[in-house]
């Protein structure tokens, strides 16, 4: 039972991490007083984009954070090619090469892009004239974009990230260099430390990573390893992601690691990455991942992705984070002494490839989506393990922990810009789900979130879409359920 009780408790560890994400690898003192680029303008003879009918937006609209992302096209595929000089001082250069297709009339469009020197930009070959200002990358074709012209996109720079601080994190996130590597956080909108992008999970794109790194250091990021390449003195590694994936999920890692690769027994490839320094046993807590993708995707539908894998860094970064295809984890998340403690911790991340990753929010008031599911992920790998009365358990335990802290957890439904990551969007938002469980029976439960997967997977939802799907399956009428769970200030009853 001891060890049961620190199954459940590992909830709460995961809400905690995510309060007090603040990576360690970079003390205070350390971070730049400003975190956002400062204005650097090439001059152009152009209108402003303010009053220019045929100027992209510079935000999607996001109903908590509406200058994130810019308007005016979507993006097709990223190819990122970073050559890092020195691993130690972060010293790179690069090209990210951009396809997209123009969705109106373009003279102009925005990129999110912080820091650098840009010593090139063209657009379809031709250069273009640009504009800085924050992060706010605003391009100026040579000719005009049609609306549905394809076009490319390619922007050369050089320098040290510039740490991201947003106004929904009080901490920086993006690039992150720490004593012997390189990691990064790009959730939500950190992916503008290292590439210029749009940067919201409503435009997902295919990526092309190719990170070139001084020996003897290493490479893992998103996706498929293709390809490495020995330069004699330098390695070249070139990972794929053919699925669509939001830049938020993006990651970069470095450093010298152990690689260990198995499968499921379904034949998804996993493939982790350990920090060498580590003590050997810093693998337990992973042997399982093959058992929980299998049994996950007879719940929730089959794994979406070619790849999966878990990357541990041998630093303290408070959290551990699901990118797609690789999930991060710092040293502090895995506890030695209790290794069915930590697989919960595990099984959250994993649980986010179906829910967060393959279906990602249209709006990031939606955040419940993505960490509720999670959390729930957590309790259905205590019930595969415990049965019943482990999920019994559970629910109990964290229905009595948001029952006795309501100001830490509040409704999950409708976040605070300046606190989007609160205790209410993962514990509450997971008896959230466990309530529609029990209204609607096993049977029609598992199948609303099978239909909801395949439904959406690769692209991104509402939450009206799942109350929609669910509604769809059961055959009942649920807003009196979810507006109590997801928005009431008093936390209802389980059914």
């Amino acid at each position: 039972m001891k060890k049961r009780y620190f199954v459940l408790a590992s909830a709460l560890l995961v809400v905690l991490a995510c309060q007090t994400l603040a990576p360690t690898a970079i003390p205070a003192s350390e971070v730049p007083p400003t975190l956002v680029p400062t204005e650097e303008t090439v001059p152009t003879e152009t209108t402003d984009a303010a009053t220019d009918p045929l100027a992209g937006a510079d935000g999607m609209g996001d109903s908590l954070y509406p200058e994130f992302g810019n308007g005016g096209y979507n993006t097709l595929t990223y190819t990122l090619d970073i050559t890092i000089n020195n691993v130690d001082t972060s010293k790179l250069e690069a090209t990210t090469t951009i396809e997209a297709v123009a969705t109106e009339e373009l003279s102009r469009f925005n990129l999110d892009f912080a820091g650098f020197e840009i010593t090139s930009l063209t657009v379809n070959d031709e250069a273009a004239e640009f504009e800085r200002k924050g992060q706010e990358l605003t391009v100026i074709p040579a000719q005009a974009l049609s609306k549905d012209e394809a076009f490319t996109v390619a922007v050369s720079y050089q320098g040290v990230p510039t740490p991201m601080v947003s106004q929904a994190l009080p901490f920086p996130t993006g690039w992150i260099a720490y004593d012997g590597g390189i990691f990064v956080l790009s959730e939500p909108d950190g992916s503008a430390s290292f590439y210029p992008v749009n940067d919201h999970p409503l435009d997902k794109a295919t990526y092309t990573i190719i990170v070139t790194v001084p020996e003897p250091y290493e490479v893992a990021a998103n996706g498929v390893l293709e390809e490495t390449t020995d330069n004699g003195d330098t390695t070249t590694y070139t990972f794929t992601v053919r699925d669509p994936m939001a830049s938020y999920l993006t990651t970069i890692n470095v450093n010298d690691f152990n690689t260990e690769t198995m499968a499921s027994a379904s034949g998804v490839p996993i493939r982790n990455y350990y920090a060498a320094s580590l003590p050997e046993e810093v693998n337990k807590p992973f042997a399982r991942q093959g058992e929980m993708i299998d049994y996950f995707s007879d719940l929730f539908g089959p794994y979406p992705f070619e790849v999966y894998g878990a990357l541990v860094m041998d630093t303290e970064f408070g959290a551990a984070l699901e990118n797609q295809t690789m999930s991060i984890f710092g040293i502090d998340m895995i506890d030695f002494d209790d290794i069915e403690g930590t697989e919960a911790v595990v099984a959250h991340e994993l649980t986010h490839q179906w829910f967060g990753d393959s279906i990602s929010v249209a709006d990031w008031s939606d955040i419940w989506l993505n960490e509720g599911f999670a959390t729930y992920g957590e309790a259905l790998w205590v019930e595969y393990d415990y049965g019943k009365d482990g999920l019994d358990e559970w629910v109990a335990f964290i229905y009595e922990e948001v029952k006795m802290n309501p100001n830490f957890y509040p409704p999950p439904g409708n976040p605070d810009a300046n606190d989007l990551f609160n205790g209410g969007v993962y514990l509450r938002g997971g008896l959230t789900l466990h309530a529609l469980r029990v209204t609607v029976g096993d049977d029609a439960f598992f199948d609303i979130l099978r239909t909801y997967h395949e439904r959406y997977k690769f692209s991104n939802a509402t939450t009206e879409d799942f109350i929609a799907v669910a509604e769809e399956v059961s055959g009942k009428q649920l807003d009196d359920l979810f507006d109590a769970w997801l928005y009431d200030e008093q936390l209802p009853p389980m059914p």
